[in-house]
């Protein structure tokens, strides 16, 4: 799904005629919120999002498991595994398992801790527990009540904020702002931007990051001129910090979030890039997406990645906010 433009505009005509649509919505999933789920048998730390897509959970939920295993415990990622097939509750083998069977974030996931992939929150948290997790780090689900959270952190990007801080499909709210920032612990606000501060003075506790892209990566980008293309919540995201490390973009391309491509869009990419004498350059969930399936190992391997990490303002505040649970 691509978000409508108007979900980060001033509130207007399309957002005025869907808001009594987005009233019901969000009054049905405010009160299945305030429903009370099972309890796990370890602690379960919640990576959750305000909005539809694109504000950085998954980096977030890295560097929460990083800190953890830092302090010495075994955090496993329970995740849906959007865009996969498989309906789990499964333990992630990523030797074994693609992007089609369990989704492009539970791959990104494996590389720090293991991962359990279930529809089935409940039954993915036992599975977790069972397999060894002392903590469960949950990438998503916060709207979700059939786990209980110890710990709920809401991630919010500073220059979109929460957009028109309307309900679906009125605007970008999951649920109405208000209910959301009662039930989280935290936010996580990432970046710079008026938007994200208006939000953060209405929350409990705000603890800041930024996004830094990867040094090596980044200085063989710069200077060169790029055919950027990603299919994430956000791309414009994604080409503005290409352009903050000197990259050249000379043509862009962006698709809807966990966009599946075809083969098709992967010669028409490939001969595009090749005719202009472009570097293809995409992100690292692009390019665990197309791994496993042979008609995209090519734009694969002729592709570019900018690997990124979530760096927080105070670490401190992060260890001893997780040291609680």
């Amino acid at each position: 799904m691509r978000a409508p433009a108007f979900w980060w505009q001033t509130p207007g005509l399309c957002s005025t005629v869907l808001a009594p649509i987005g009233a019901i919505y969000g009054a049905v999933a405010g009160s299945r919120m305030r429903q009370t789920g099972a309890r796990a048998d370890v602690p379960v730390i919640c990576i959750g999002d305000p909005t539809v897509g694109g504000a950085g959970k998954t980096p977030v939920a890295i560097a929460v498991a990083k800190t953890l295993i830092a302090q010495g415990k075994r955090p496993y990622f329970l995740t849906r595994g959007y865009g996969g097939r498989e309906q789990g509750p499964l333990l992630l083998d990523p030797a074994k398992h693609s992007a089609a069977d369990a989704g492009d974030e539970p791959l990104l996931l494996a590389a720090v801790a293991p991962v359990v992939v279930s529809a089935d929150r409940v039954a993915g948290a036992k599975l977790a527990a069972q397999s060894g997790a002392d903590v469960i780090v949950m990438d998503d689900g916060f709207q979700n009540p059939a786990l209980i959270k110890n710990l709920s952190l809401l991630v919010i990007d500073a220059k979109g904020g929460v957009g028109n801080g309307r309900v679906f499909p009125a605007g970008p709210l999951r649920a109405p702002l208000a209910e959301q920032l009662q039930r989280a612990n935290a936010i996580v606000l990432i970046g710079n931007g008026e938007a994200g501060e208006q939000v953060a003075r209405d929350a409990s506790k705000v603890l800041r990051a930024s996004i830094v892209p990867d040094a090596d990566a980044a200085a063989a980008l710069k200077g060169k001129s790029l055919f950027a293309y990603a299919g994430i919540g956000r791309p414009e995201k994604f080409f503005a910090t290409l352009e903050s490390i000197g990259g050249n973009i000379t043509e862009r391309r962006a698709f809807p979030d966990h966009h599946a491509f075809s083969a098709d869009e992967a010669n028409e990419l490939l001969a595009a890039a090749r005719s202009r004498n472009l570097t293809l350059v995409t992100t690292e969930k692009d390019l665990a997406r197309m791994r496993g399936n042979a008609g995209l190992n090519e734009l694969a391997d002729a592709s570019k990645a900018l690997p990124i990490t979530l760096r927080f303002q105070d670490e401190r505040a992060l260890d001893a906010l997780l040291t609680s649970v």
